[in-house]
């Protein structure tokens, strides 16, 4: 029996070694330690990223699409210093625990392509910034704001405040339209007027109702001519610029005021009509 006790089993340790009440008390405390430590890693991990993220949107010369990056980063980057320090505590090589998952990584590498294929994507997203927090974009046939961009998707935000979730692959990999690249945009719409208007007023009804709105941009040049004669109408496009922040609202207000303003005028918009004809009995 006593030999059987002093069989080591674990870390140089024999069962009555395990069996004492110094062995105990001292596994206890390396269990709580480990605990502590662990508790500690990610709460300064996520203090780390707080304080990262709050250093991208206090300063508007940062970019915090980026910040908010790197702050993912350094709290995966803490909480697996603050798990290698447990292991080495209870007596575990951490060499050896690395060179472990650099094997396993490759393995899992392979079985999760997908996974890694949108870490990389994300990585190239946040430093080639094609996109970034608070943009309006249109992504693989979704719209909306820009509300984060982490390691594996980016989130946004449609009209409807409704959130989309696409993975980074999707994102890099695929045609991106950012409407908020550029400080102006141009605002098109389509004028028609009945045949019998002079097309010299429509053309001046028209230019004044849009320029005298404080938002409409005199450089550059407004366009606006006859672009069709339809059926029924003569149409005449109009372009304009404008600050990109006022673009959706400007293009709806202009549309009433155009309309308001022609019928001032007594310049008539035509729409379809159809006469029949009854046929003599």
């Amino acid at each position: 029996m006593e030999d059987l006790l002093n069989i080591e089993v674990w870390n140089g340790q024999t069962i009555q070694d395990l069996l004492s009440v110094e062995f105990l008390a001292s596994f206890i405390g390396s269990v709580l330690a480990a605990i502590f430590i662990l508790i500690l890693g990610f709460v300064v991990g996520g203090w780390v990223r707080k304080r990262l993220v709050r250093l991208g949107d206090n300063y508007s010369h940062l970019d915090s699409t980026l910040f908010n990056f790197l702050g993912n980063v350094a709290r995966y980057i803490l909480i697996a210093f603050a798990i290698l320090f447990v292991l080495n505590t209870f007596g575990i090589q951490t060499t050896s625990v690395v060179a472990v998952i650099g094997a396993a990584g490759l393995a899992i590498g392979l079985a999760l392509q997908g996974t890694l294929s949108n870490v990389a994507a994300g990585v190239m997203i946040v430093f080639f910034r094609p996109i970034k927090i608070g943009d309006f974009v249109e992504v693989n046939g979704q719209s909306g704001t820009v509300k984060e961009i982490t390691l594996n998707f980016t989130e946004l935000a449609s009209i409807g405040n409704v959130q989309i979730i696409i993975p980074n692959s999707e994102v890099w990999g695929n045609t991106i339209v950012n409407y908020s690249t550029y400080p102006t945009r141009r605002a098109e719409w389509t004028f028609g007027v009945g045949y019998d208007a002079s097309l010299k007023d429509a053309e001046d009804v028209i230019r004044n109702a849009i320029m005298s709105d404080p938002r409409s941009l005199a450089y550059p040049e407004p366009f606006l001519q006859v672009n069709a004669l339809n059926d029924s109408s003569v149409d005449f496009l109009v372009r304009v610029w404008c600050d990109r922040d006022e673009y959706w609202q400007y293009q709806a207000d202009m549309k009433r005021k155009v309309k308001e303003e022609l019928d001032a005028a007594s310049i008539t918009i035509p729409f379809p009509t159809r006469t029949i004809v009854q046929a003599a009995e």
